[in-house]
């Protein structure tokens, strides 16, 4: 029997949920879903599904076994109690909450009532996300120092609920934490040691829409986030540098290479100067052909409704939750770190 499915906020993600859990999910079956707005209503309506006329009508449906709840993101934790109350399991959409303190209220009430709680952070199976990991795992490259992730764009505008901070939005909340749960999803046994962050509001009056957070990590790798509204060339997705090699990811297409030494041996520096555009110089030459590779990308394809997969095995008892209380906590806690970076303006150390 499939597991009976609820939404909170019939907006433009749950959308996304209903055609997809639809269409390729079958042991999950979204029943009904609410609403406050009226065109919403009317959209529960054009799908077939049952319209709740308010949340207490799905925390009361015996029939309802998960609630997925895709609302703005300062009503979140609300919703996540009163279902879990109810008795029911819960899906939330990212951030789960404004803060861990919010968090840990939501956690406590989830493991007194038994009830599965979980995040829908769907970029762990994006194919860069993906293809970062193979390139790291199959020691591609080496020694990895430095990582660069970054979702920039030039449009300059939030929709809606997004640009205000009573609603929990800005870039941080938004792209900030499907970036931030993948590097810290890489790296769930390395601690943190520092975060530092900068915040630019360029065109939105209340929230950032740019932001840099650099997090040093106890293994000596450093990581730079960035998601930015205001840039109108693009960076690479992604970018890795390790001792013996850089790789390059340009986009969500997973276009890019990786550059790597052809051996580990020491190049060999020649006697004469070499002459550049910049003048002569020996430390920035461009490296002589024959002691470099260049290796294409090995992609790796992903599917976000795993997630969905997994949620119905951790409720029939079958699985554990692949996104856990642990991870959606530690995310938090660098989150609060990264807003109190930018209000200070210094450097958090702790370990996180």
């Amino acid at each position: 029997m499939p597991v009976n499915m609820a939404i909170i906020g019939m907006g433009g993600m749950a959308g996304w949920h209903y055609k997809n859990v639809t269409e390729n999910v079958p042991e999950l079956k979204i029943v009904g879903a609410y609403d406050i707005r009226e065109e919403s209503k009317k959209t529960i309506d054009g799908l077939g599904i049952k319209n709740y006329k308010s949340p207490e009508e799905i925390y009361a449906d015996k029939d309802i076994q998960l609630v997925l709840i895709a609302t703005p993101n300062d009503v979140h934790k609300p919703y996540s109690i009163a279902c879990l109350e109810a008795g029911k399991n819960v899906l939330c959409e990212k951030p789960v909450t404004l803060n861990t303190e919010e968090l840990d209220e939501v956690i406590k009430v989830a493991e007194k009532a038994g009830k599965l709680f979980t995040v829908h952070q769907n970029r762990r199976w994006d194919s860069d996300y993906l293809t970062v990991r193979k390139i790291l795992d199959d020691k591609i490259l080496t020694d990895l120092y430095r990582i660069e992730t970054r979702v920039q764009g030039s449009r300059q505008y939030v929709h809606g609920w997004r640009g205000y901070k009573i609603n929990g939005g800005g870039m941080v909340l938004d792209w900030g934490i499907h970036l931030l749960d993948q590097i810290l999803f890489m790296y769930q046994d390395v601690k943190i040691t520092s975060v530092h962050s900068h915040f630019h509001q360029i065109v939105m009056p209340e929230v950032e829409d740019d932001f840099t957070a650099l997090l040093h990590f106890e293994n000596g790798v450093s990581v730079v986030v960035n998601v930015s509204m205001s840039s109108f060339i693009v960076q690479p997705r992604w970018k890795l540098f390790a001792k013996n090699g850089t790789a390059n990811i340009d986009n969500w297409d997973v276009e890019g290479e990786i550059v790597c030494l052809a051996d580990a041996s020491k190049m060999e520096w020649g006697e004469s100067i070499v002459y550049t555009s910049a003048g002569p110089t020996r430390s920035m030459a461009p490296r002589p052909v024959d002691t470099i590779n260049k290796l294409p990308l090995p992609v790796v394809k992903g599917d976000w409704l795993d997630l969905h997969r997994n949620v119905v095995k951790a409720i029939k008892g079958e699985a554990k939750p692949i996104v856990t209380h642990k991870q959606m906590r530690r995310c938090m806690q660098v989150v609060d770190a990264i807003f109190e970076s930018a209000t200070s303006g210094n450097a958090v150390t702790r370990d996180l």
